[in-house]
């Protein structure tokens, strides 16, 4: 855990602080849960491993899923989750299976086609993260997905200046098409226009539909949860509302929210949720379907949760670390172009 604590800290600092609004019970496993993902992401993405990389990982992940990890710290702190929350290897695997898809450098045609994308890569992340919390109820599984499918979302309308210039195109190709951009042109020379604005306001649009289902989920997490987790839905949700007021520009300029502004949406994240009923039983989005029924199929953790500090208590602790989160973001940003310079001197 020291190791993996360590690893994001270093690596991974935006989501180290982040993991700071989160009781310890949670805190130490998803350390775990992400230090895994970044390491699997940098060997199949950042470092160019490819295919071989990605059966590399399954390997290791049928022998951490079998108690026999490889002796690598991420990797025995991931069997430990594993075996001690009943994590299906189902989301393992299509976590994987996003990352393959991002080394075949993969487009999507359709909105469907994208949130199968979303489901893997983030909807996954949100349905361990409910596991990690002791909550495995599918309708708070549903919620959980849409609102990792809806994070994922606000980061492609974003970025997306940021991935054309490094080769990736992740907006629906069909849409490109009805407002009149012909995709491989435009990713050749990526500009942006009022046919682009549209794409953008279209995507954003649904993962605000995502956003406005997920109370009810956070409602059914632990009370000592519901802040940190809502805090991500809010702060998520917000850079969309920043590139909307950039005119949907997220070619020639990238959405940062201010301090001041995060700081007034974590001060909202601790009100209490107003919920409706018919919230709870919405479908989650048909891709993340899989996911849904791993989780329902899957045993239950062998261990319970530890006591926690009574919610309340994190609310000095917030404002410390949206002060660090200013400080941090530009520094991951810096480190995300130096990336990209070294794959484009690898190509």
């Amino acid at each position: 855990m020291a190791a993996c604590r360590a690893l994001l800290r270093h690596g991974s600092r935006s989501f180290f602080a982040a993991s700071l609004l989160l009781p310890k019970s949670v805190r130490d496993p998803a350390c775990a849960l992400y230090a895994f993902c970044r390491l699997a992401d940098d060997a199949v993405d950042v470092a160019g491993g490819g295919n071989a990389a990605v059966a590399q990982l399954r390997e290791r992940l049928d022998r951490a899923c079998a108690g026999h990890p490889a002796p690598i710290p991420a990797d025995r702190a991931l069997a430990e989750v594993v075996h001690r929350f009943g994590i299906p290897r189902t989301l393992l695997d299509a976590l994987i299976e996003g990352f393959e898809w991002d080394a075949q450098g993969r487009r999507y045609d359709e909105l469907t086609d994208l949130q199968g994308y979303a489901a893997r890569v983030a909807g996954t992340v949100g349905a361990m993260m409910a596991l990690l919390m002791g909550v495995r109820d599918p309708d708070a599984v549903a919620r959980a997905c849409d609102l990792g499918a809806a994070m994922q979302l606000t980061n492609i309308a974003r970025d997306v200046g940021e991935d054309a210039r490094a080769g990736r195109l992740y907006l629906p190709q069909s849409w490109l098409r009805e407002a009149g951009l012909d995709p491989v042109r435009w990713l050749a020379a990526p500009t942006f226009n009022a046919a682009l604005a549209s794409v953008v306001r279209r995507l954003l649009d649904t993962a605000d539909q995502l956003y406005q289902r997920v109370d009810a989920g956070i409602a059914m997490l632990p009370q000592d949860c519901r802040p940190g987790i809502n805090a991500a839905r809010l702060l998520y949700a917000e850079i969309g509302h920043e590139v909307a007021r950039r005119d949907f520009d997220s070619v020639s300029t990238r959405a940062v929210v201010p301090a001041m502004r995060k700081l007034k949406l974590l001060l909202r994240a601790f009100q209490p949720l107003r919920v409706r009923s018919a919230q709870r039983s919405l479908a989650a989005i048909p891709e993340a379907g899989f996911l849904i029924s791993a989780v329902a199929a899957s045993a239950p953790m062998v261990r319970p949760l530890s006591p926690t500090r009574p919610w309340w208590k994190f609310g000095p602790r917030t404002v410390w670390v949206i002060d660090l989160f200013d400080r941090l973001e530009r520094d991951e940003r810096r480190r995300q172009l130096e990336r990209l310079a070294l794959q484009r001197i690898r190509a």
